[in-house]
Formats: C-alpha cells, structure tokens, sequence
C-alpha cells in the first residue's frame, strides 16, 4: 500500500461512519440474496413509502434521546393523530387543509401535555409516555367509535402515496434529475462553506482527497438514486418530504441555539443549568417537538393506508427508538445525529424488505431486528469504556 493510500485511510473516522458501511454492506447483501429485487426502482420507491413513518417518527425520537429520555407514547398519538384527520375529512367532510392543522395542533398539544408533567412537575419521561400510549390509544378508539374511516380524498393520500409529476426525455426523468442536481449544489455549498469556516479558524479537517473523493461518491450517489427513483413512477411525493424534514432538524440541532442547548441538557444536565440554560424549557419543547413529528407520522400513515384505524402505530415507538439506536445515539443521552437515526431506519427497512422478499417468517424478522438493536447499543457502551 502506498504512502498516500495508507494516510487517507489514517483520516477516516470507521467508528463515525460504521453504520453508513453496515447500511451500505447489509444493502448489497441483499441485494445479492433477493437476485436484484432489492434495488429495483418499483421496489426501491414501495421500501422509502412503506418506512416513511418511522423515519418520521425517528428524527423527532432523537432529541428525547439525546436528553437521555424516550417517548413511549409516539404509536398511539399517530394513531390518535389519524383518527381525527378520519372523522374530519371523512365523517364531517371538512377541507383537508383545515383538517390537517386540527390534526397538527393537536399533536404539539399532545406534546405540550406530556412535556409539562416531564419538565416542570418532573414525572420521569417513562412513565408520563407509558400513560400517554395508553391515554391516546383509548381516545383513538372513542374518536373512530372502534370502526374503521376510509377512504380519504387523492389531496390528502398523495403526500404518502402520490408521485411528482414527470418531465420524460427519453428514459430520463427531467424533474427527478433535476431535483438530484439541485440537493447535490447545496451539500457542495454547504459543506465546502464548512471547510472553508474550520481551515480559516484553525480547526482539524480531513485530506482534501478523502473529502474530494466523499463529496464525488455522495453527489453521484444523489443523482442516481433520483434517477433511478424516476425511472418508475418519478419522485414519491413523501421522498421530497423526508429531505425537507432531514434538512430542517439537521440544521435546527446542529446550528441554533436550542439545538445546542439539547445536546448540553444531554450530555450534563446539571452544569446546563448552572451555565445558564433553562433545562426545563428545553426538554419541554423537546416533546411539544416530539408531539409535533408524531402528528405529521400520523397524516403520512393513514395517507400511505388510505384509512384510519384503531390499530394503527402499533409498536411504532419500539421501531423508532431502535433507529435511533442503531444510527449511533447514546443511550446515556448527549450524542446522536439527526442523519445516522435515518441511516438506523433505513437498517430496519431493508432488513424487513429483504428479508420478506427471502420468505424470512415475522417470528424470526422480530428476532434479527432485536438482535441488531442489542449489538449496536452494546457497540456503544463498550465504545465509551474504551474512551473513559
């Protein structure tokens, strides 16, 4: 191996970027097993649909998190959520747009309920979800009158199921390729803007190759997968959604006062407060937060079902802590990022994809999963031992 070689191996962090190569090692695999299945475009846009949700639900999960609590609750507030948007839309026949800011406000005050009993009475988080998922499940019942509402009008299922409009020159979606060409200008801009900030303060930065050779993988790796997504249907309409989310919370932890004051809540709650920070607040409007994601999980699914139901968010909370999880949060609170609890989802995902492809039964799917789960926070945990 030659010198150079062997000093842009030395700048990659393998520890920050495992569950990326997991993701990327456990995709091919089956890919491989499936014959193609995997990656085909059909299969590719039903797999980004079908775990949309709790993609959702983990990027609002994280935050609770990283303060070192969960939302155990987030399943029966979708539901909840769902079930309303049903008896609006369906039963009272109002317009979908009012219908889905009931149903949004209804889960910041949701959260705002349950963010208040956490923060300022102090009922551990545990608990105070413990009885919201069970306080939401019986509302969902009393709301739905135990029967099932659908269907709901193509305005209101299209940002689950529903697909951009094509723009075809030969097998070439214009506005799908477009949309890719447009996300990989602003990752350039951003993330040469960085640089740029750290070399000017002095700070550490990895090899121009390595960051050459990144920055060219994941820009070509953004425009195919918009192609590819276009060469079936186009765009799915909840695709652009998840980017706007994974966008939106990415700069909001990582560039804005509240986002930083999350990560100090987590990491010393204690020395927080004596820096001046008001940790009651913060983990208050962490699970009005959460409240909030929950409702737009809970449109997305019943959209994706075309029907609310009394049973719908079953065991999603499980789904989304466990992204979170395996995308490299702590479960001691204070670390995790906004892209690695998508990359846990998108685990889950494929393992369930794949797996169903294989013929794999539920029984042994739960037990992967759990398994997958236990290893990576033992991963962490033996990681931190390591580091103290």
């Amino acid at each position: 191996m030659s010198t150079k070689s062997r000093l842009l191996l030395s700048n990659i962090d393998f520890k920050k970027q495992a569950m990326l190569i997991a993701l990327i090692a456990i995709a091919l695999l089956f890919q491989i097993l499936t014959n193609g299945v995997i990656f085909k475009p059909a299969n590719l846009s039903n797999l980004i649909m079908q775990n949309s949700y709790i993609l959702i639900l983990a990027i609002g999960m994280l935050p609770c998190i990283i303060t070192g609590n969960v939302d155990l609750s987030v399943g029966s507030v979708l539901a909840l959520v769902s079930a309303i948007c049903g008896q609006l839309i369906i039963v009272m026949n109002l317009p979908v747009g009012i219908s889905i800011a009931i149903a949004l406000l209804t889960g910041i005050l949701i959260g705002a309920w349950q963010g208040f009993w956490i923060a300022y009475v102090r009922v551990p988080a545990f608990i105070v979800t413990l009885a919201g998922m069970l306080i939401f499940r019986g509302l969902t019942m009393v709301v739905l009158e135990g029967r099932t509402f659908s269907p709901f009008p193509k305005e209101y299922t299209w940002i689950a199921a529903g697909f951009l409009p094509q723009a075809r020159f030969g097998q070439f979606d214009l506005i799908a390729i477009g949309f890719g060409v447009l996300c990989v200008a602003l990752l350039l801009f951003y993330q040469i803007k960085e640089r740029m900030k750290a070399i000017k303060y002095g700070e550490k930065v990895e090899n121009k190759y390595l960051f050459l050779i990144k920055m060219v993988f994941i820009s070509f790796a953004i425009v195919f997968v918009s192609y590819w997504l276009g060469t079936h249907n186009g765009l799915p309409g909840i695709f652009i959604l998840l980017i706007l989310l994974v966008l939106f919370y990415t700069f909001l932890t990582n560039k804005t006062v509240i986002g930083r004051r999350v990560y100090a809540f987590g990491g010393n709650e204690k020395a927080a407060k004596l820096s001046g920070i008001n940790t009651n607040k913060v983990l208050f409007l962490t699970f009005v937060n959460m409240g909030l994601v929950a409702a737009i999980a809970g449109i997305v699914f019943s959209g994706r079902l075309n029907a609310a139901t009394p049973n719908a968010g079953v065991g999603f909370e499980l789904d989304a802590i466990a992204a979170c999880y395996i995308g490299g949060a702590s479960a001691s609170g204070g670390t995790g990022k906004i892209i690695g609890a998508v990359i846990g989802g998108l685990v889950m995902g494929i393992l369930n994809n794949g797996m169903s492809i294989l013929g794999v039964g539920i029984d042994w799917q739960q037990a992967i999963k759990g398994l997958v789960l236990l290893l990576a926070v033992a991963i962490d945990i033996v990681s931190r031992k390591k580091q103290a």
